[in-house]
């Protein structure tokens, strides 16, 4: 009976961590930069700061969506091709 090589695997693993921490402090991040966002603010002219300051801050949130997309397809991917690895070394093994 042959031994599991789990060097392959094990990168893997680290890889996943590091993305899926990346993708955790992305959601963190657009998180707390929503909880400053107004849902309607009534402004004069003399308040254009604050309105220019709520806009700024909505393309904040916007500039987020695609890295967290991003990072959270690629935490799935990674986790299913370590379940497959895992799965195929089992049964190969087996």
């Amino acid at each position: 009976m042959e031994s599991l090589n789990p060097a392959p695997i094990m990168y893997l693993l680290i890889v996943w961590g590091l993305v899926t921490a990346v993708f955790i402090v992305l959601l963190i991040r657009k998180s707390l930069l929503e909880s400053h966002e107004d849902d309607q603010i009534f402004l004069d002219a003399a308040e254009e700061h604050m309105a220019r300051e709520q806009r700024e801050l909505v393309a904040r949130i916007s500039a987020l969506s695609r890295p967290i997309t991003t990072m959270g397809i690629a935490s799935g991917a990674l986790l299913l091709v370590i379940a497959g690895m895992w799965l195929y070394e089992g049964l190969k093994n087996f």
